[in-house]
């Protein structure tokens, strides 16, 4: 990194560049009506150009970013050479979503994932802030090896609501104090090694049930609900840690700005608190007295992009008191570039005739690139040294250690009729599988062999709730001498699945998405009715215990179920593996459901 720069010697254009982070996904050499999908992973020459040419202070990487070890690390590279070669020479941010569990962009047999923030915590009751910090050091390890210094991580949101379809799992329970302690620890962990935070969604996605993804959720909450349930984690970790970033969320909090804006399609609305200076500079920097770098969430989000043309977004954010912009305009091919030059001419217009104050722009740059300073960020590389160092430390067997035995530490077990566990299995037992897809069938079948005797001959079936034919299915539910039924909700998305091999196979047993929690619970009963011993696995959100826990004999949760597939051969997963130690005995289940379900630990 050069020491010759100083924040109050930058150009406006210098610190406009700094306030943006860009996401390269995807990019074509040539313009196309179609749109881009050709995956970025090599920086092409138009690129390289942009970042030296407005000084960009970082970049967001996706898993279309990332095929190898070898591959990410000379992209980061390169792009970190591009930007040593622009006037000020500050090192990128190059930032990634590596929470674990639900959302990891490196694949997962390359770098070690882990079961998410639920599964952690599950685990406090037993071993508190223990593996909300060994999981962060881990990742932290990993992300800095290949050369990223800033992971979206952790998510401190308030799980209150049972049909969250984005937070869920991502966070660590609905208890404020549960999620601050897990939350500041993995703080600790992440910046301890080396990787800045950014603490989301400010300031509290919990209790929604819209994706802002693809919608505007507002939060009707008071504000004594406010402080009380939403803003905690976040009031304490800023107390404790000044963590190095807070990402903003796209929703709307009445109690705390009803101002309106007029959407482009003419709409009165309620500004989203990404766009709410009440919320981001005079609650999270006046009252929370957070001094570090505020970054909004992905921008072309449809809780903005719905509303806003792109840069008007970016301006709003600014005006707000955002620091850095995230994903402000899409760039896929040469045509963007040029929105890119018409974004910045048009910060740079508005801070001109001050629309944008020019103070709080440069006092904001001068926070981005004290945080670089601070992280000790560089532009300056061993490149065949950084790859060698990389290969040994990712997927490290220690660290594939403390990924399972997080998942082992977070199995739940809610009900046990009857010592219906550990499984009491002769030779020849026939077992149903039960699944969402025939990739987790294949799973679980795979870790109950692995953990079983070598001479048990266990005979297996799968139903898949993708699709599936009933009297072949109900004649394998009668010949079962158990069944294990696993449940993911909410409804996984497609890039989650892995494959569409369940439709391929017979599409016209294909089963609506809308219509497999029904096909289960039909299943379960059909179960019940022929007096088969049934063991119900919550896969992700335990909420689904409520509905379909009471037709099974035992039930656990395992908060995961991702998998790796190897040639289509050998699948693995901790959460599968784990399972499967509980199932037959070969360990205890251990941890503590941390939210409520309806009739279960919440009478």
């Amino acid at each position: 990194m050069k020491s010759t720069f100083a924040a109050t010697n930058l150009t406006l254009e210098q610190q406009i560049g700094q306030k943006l982070m860009l996401d390269f996904r995807y990019y074509c050499d040539q313009d196309s009506k179609n749109k881009c999908r050709t995956a970025m992973t090599e920086l092409p020459a138009d690129l390289a150009k942009i970042i030296t040419k407005h000084d960009i202070g970082g970049v967001i990487l996706f898993a279309e970013n990332i095929q190898n070890i070898n591959q990410i690390v000379k992209l980061n590279n390169q792009m970190q050479q591009a930007a040593a070669k622009a006037s000020l020479g500050a090192p990128l941010f190059i930032s990634i979503d590596q929470e674990g569990g639900r959302v990891a962009r490196i694949p997962r047999d390359v770098a070690t994932s882990f079961t998410g923030n639920m599964s952690i915590g599950a685990t406090y009751a037993q071993h508190g802030t223990q593996f909300a910090t060994q999981s962060a050091r881990v990742i932290a390890d990993e992300l800095k090896a290949i050369g990223v210094n800033v992971n979206y991580a952790p998510t401190v949101d308030v799980n209150m609501n049972p049909d969250n379809p984005v937070i869920n799992v991502r966070s660590y329970g609905e208890d404020p104090s549960l999620v601050s302690k897990l939350g500041g620890a993995q703080v600790a962990g992440f910046e301890g090694n080396g990787v800045i935070t950014s603490l989301k969604h400010f300031p509290g996605h919990g209790d929604t049930n819209v994706d802002s993804h693809t919608g505007l959720p507002k939060v009707m909450h008071d504000k004594e609900t406010i402080w009380q349930q939403d803003l905690p984690p976040f009031k304490d970790i800023i107390k404790e840690q000044n963590p190095g970033m807070i990402m903003t969320a796209h929703i709307q909090y009445p109690a705390l700005d009803d101002s309106t804006f007029v959407s482009k399609d003419g709409k009165t609305m309620i500004k989203p608190a990404t766009m709410s200076r009440k919320i981001i500079t005079d609650l999270l920097r006046g009252e929370l007295n957070y001094q570090g770098v505020v970054i909004t969430d992905a921008l072309d989000m449809a809780g903005i992009s719905h509303f806003f043309e792109p840069i008007e977004a970016v301006v709003n954010t600014f005006a707000a008191g955002v620091d850095i912009a995230l994903m402000p305009i899409e760039i896929r091919s040469p045509k963007d570039l040029v929105i890119l030059d018409q974004l910045i001419a048009r910060l740079v217009k508005e801070v001109k005739n001050g629309q944008l104050n020019s103070k709080e722009i440069a006092q904001s740059a001068q926070r981005i690139l004290k945080l670089k300073s601070k992280f000790k960020l560089t532009t300056a590389l061993d490149e065949s040294l950084a790859i060698q160092k990389a290969q040994l430390i990712l997927g490290d067997s220690s660290h594939r250690k403390v990924e399972a035995e997080l998942a082992l530490a977070s199995i739940t077990e809610v009900k046990n009729v009857q010592s219906t566990l550990p499984l009491k299995l002769a030779k020849n037992a026939k077992i149903h599988i039960i699944m969402p897809d025939t990739r987790k069938c294949m799973a679980l079948e795979q870790a109950i062999e692995a953990q079983a005797d070598s001479n048990s001959n266990y005979l297996f079936s799968c139903t898949s709730l993708q699709g599936f034919e009933p009297s072949t299915t109900l004649k394998a539910l009668n010949n079962a001498d158990i069944i294990i039924a696993g449940n993911t909700s909410p409804n996984q998305s497609a890039v989650e699945i892995g494959g569409m091999d369940d439709l391929t196979d017979d599409p016209q047993f294909a089963i609506a998405k809308s219509d497999q929690a029904a096909a289960l619970e039909n299943l379960l009963k059909q179960a019940q009715q022929a007096n088969k011993k049934t063991v119900f696995v919550s896969l992700r959100a335990p909420y689904d215990i409520a509905k379909f826990g009471h037709y099974s004999d035992a039930i656990l949760a395992t908060y995961a179920y991702n998998i790796d597939i190897d040639n289509n051969v050998k699948v693995a997963g901790p959460a599968f593996t784990a399972l499967a130690k509980v199932l037959l005995g070969n360990a205890t289940a251990t941890g503590t459901l941390p939210v409520s379900v309806n009739g279960i630990n919440n009478n």
